[in-house]
């Protein structure tokens, strides 16, 4: 029986990364087998082309598309394809919606254009469930002061940036419903988790 493919979006500071390792725990608890992804990234390949994307230099939109969609096309190859026809459970944090609303929409190149280029390399190897953590630009940002590490090459970029990601997700929710979903993330650490959690029960 193949696996469950499970996506966590949203814009930076969103809580993605901490949900989806949440996600991926109380999957294990449940006794399942949990593959967890990041993007970029989960490869030797992808986190090599992470470096370039998020802590290189100056990159053009298509560049930076084209590295995304290239890191994405090998990690389906060697990790998701197999952990799913295993029948193990994929949690990942950022897959390819992320280029659709950072790229596509955000950056201007058009979501078509951005899927166009991804398509050969996820051959339909799509998500049950794209979870987008929906939260105001404003306060996500807010939260990423908080964290410890320094901002990334597209974290810097600022907060006007990431209003445009964010209306790029709504697009993407409205574009694919029995898909993409809204799951709030105002609210504490367990509240978002018990919603996150709820959207993802209709999967088991």
């Amino acid at each position: 029986m193949r696996g469950r493919f499970v996506a966590l979006e949203g814009v930076d500071g969103s809580g993605k990364t901490t949900h989806a390792a949440m996600l991926a725990d109380a999957l294990r608890a449940g006794g399942r087998e949990v593959v967890a992804v990041r993007e970029p990234g989960g490869t030797a390949l992808g986190e090599g082309v992470r470096a370039l994307l998020l802590d290189g230099g100056d990159l053009s939109p298509w560049t930076e598309a084209l590295l995304f969609a290239a890191a994405r096309a090998q990690l389906v190859q060697e990790v998701i394809r197999p952990a799913l026809a295993a029948g193990r459970w994929v949690v990942a944090d950022r897959f390819v919606h992320s280029s659709l609303a950072y790229q596509g929409a955000a950056r201007g190149l058009g979501v078509d254009a951005v899927w166009a280029v991804n398509a050969p390399g996820v051959d339909g190897c799509l998500p049950d469930l794209v979870a987008v953590l929906d939260i105001d630009p404003a306060e996500a940002a807010a939260r990423g002061r908080g964290r410890r590490r320094a901002a990334d090459r597209i974290e810097r970029e600022g907060e006007a940036l990431q209003r445009a990601v964010a209306a790029g997700y709504l697009a993407l929710i409205e574009r694919e419903p029995q898909r993409v979903v809204a799951v709030p993330a105002h609210g504490s650490t367990a509240e978002v988790h018990e919603r996150l959690m709820a959207a993802v029960g209709a999967l088991a």
